[in-house]
């Protein structure tokens, strides 16, 4: 049986960035400016698809994650003293924040799906997300983690795709959204639509999975062709799906100027448009951004541990294992005990900020490595790669700035 050549790495980063954040802040931003911003998404999506390439290029090329190169090219013992501690840090932390957040973001999606099981006295449920993530992850398989999550993002590009038809938005106004503007008050906004699609750690999940994927094929040139399709399908997909939630809470509340200050608004809202079937569609399309998410968060975490701590595992060894697993740990208790969303996202923030410059500036000095031969960086990777880089501390800037409360 032929296997279908767009399947593969890039599907675990589109899970990864369409999570319950990502469907908050695109539904906030349709809501306060319509279709004014549909270009930040653009621009998103090409900055993902620039630096998610090279990580998947230096993973084909190398067999080796971004960790682990960055382990080899730090040779001063101080330098790699500091980058292991400040890259270690703001994984734990970055993706526990993440990690709670997907799961109470699924936890709310199925919530409102057995509304006969909110008599209990507590939830069970984000233990139950937790523990079907635990067995998807502990199978220690790439194929199943692959497939599971090829999956989620079907299901969820269907609801919330669906959920784009059915509202039938201005095609004029969407496609005016293209173009550069800044109306008030949007800066934020724009920050936020960029800071949940270019996310620091999955560079470290594209490069490891790629060197997973493509361990024991030959051919680097057809490998890297392989990744290449891989990626334009699965990062122009999440895109897509980014686009059309923040098209739905346009149609939906710009026009009326509700504001989306949870996600609790969204289906009562939607049910104009979409009637009985606006409660199934968004807690559907919740639930699987968050069990996606959910499953990547910890995944990365552990791949990008692994390489840059030097620990010599398989995704069904004990280190491996255990890294994933602390992330998950503190993923559900957070969720559990019911932490404010707005602690969580300034944890977030500020992870973030810290990692994302931080982690391009690593990734462009080693794919100009000479040690990459033929595959090193071009002129044209690397101006588009500086672009971004500058993108991003300024995103890092004005994240900080907005954490510590001194915008």
């Amino acid at each position: 049986m032929m296997r279908l050549k767009v399947s593969g790495p890039a599907i675990l980063v589109t899970a990864a960035f369409i999570g319950p954040g990502t469907v908050i802040t695109a539904s906030k931003a349709g809501a306060s400016f319509g279709h004014a911003l549909v270009w930040a998404l653009v621009f998103s999506v090409f900055a993902t698809l620039i630096l998610q390439e090279m990580s998947a290029r230096l993973g084909v090329v190398t067999g080796k994650g971004l960790g682990e190169n960055l382990r080899a090219i730090l040779s001063n013992r101080i330098a790699r003293s500091i980058a292991i501690v400040l890259v270690t840090s703001a994984i734990v932390i970055g993706n526990a924040a993440y990690q709670s957040g997907n799961i109470s973001g699924a936890v709310m999606g199925i919530s409102a799906l057995t509304p006969a099981l909110n008599f209990l006295p507590f939830t069970p449920w984000p233990l139950i997300i937790g523990l079907i993530a635990f067995l998807i992850l502990w199978k220690g398989k790439y194929a199943l983690i692959e497939k599971s999550l090829m999956v989620l993002v079907g299901l969820m590009s269907l609801t919330f795709l669906l959920t784009f038809i059915i509202t039938k938005p201005d095609l004029g106004s969407l496609f005016s959204g293209v173009i550069p503007s800044l109306p008030t008050g949007a800066t934020l906004s724009v920050i936020a639509l960029i800071g949940t699609t270019v996310v620091p750690y999955n560079l470290f999940l594209h490069a490891a999975s790629a060197s997973e994927k493509w361990r024991d094929c030959d051919n680097v040139t057809q490998s890297l062709s392989e990744a290449r399709t891989d990626l334009l399908f699965s990062i122009p997909l999440g895109g897509l799906i980014s686009i059309a939630i923040m098209s739905t809470a346009a149609s939906a509340f710009f026009a009326t100027q509700i504001q989306v200050n949870s996600l609790a608004t969204l289906a009562p809202s939607l049910e104009p448009l979409l009637g009985e079937f606006a409660p199934i569609m968004m807690s559907l399309g919740l639930l699987s951004a968050g069990l996606s998410s959910a499953i990547t968060a910890p995944l990365a975490a552990a791949f990008a541990l692994r390489g840059v701590l030097g620990i010599k595992a398989e995704l069904n060894q004990t280190a491996f294992r255990a890294i994933w697993l602390v992330i998950l740990v503190l993923g559900v208790s957070i969720a559990t005990v019911g932490a404010k969303p707005i602690k969580i996202i300034w944890f977030a923030q500020v992870a973030n900020g810290l990692l994302l410059p931080i982690i391009t500036i690593f990734l462009l000095w080693v794919m100009n490595s000479k040690t990459l031969g033929q595959y090193q960086n071009n002129k044209t990777q690397n101006i588009l790669g500086l672009l971004v880089l500058l993108t991003t501390l300024l995103l890092s800037g004005r994240s900080l700035m907005s954490a510590f409360g001194l915008l």
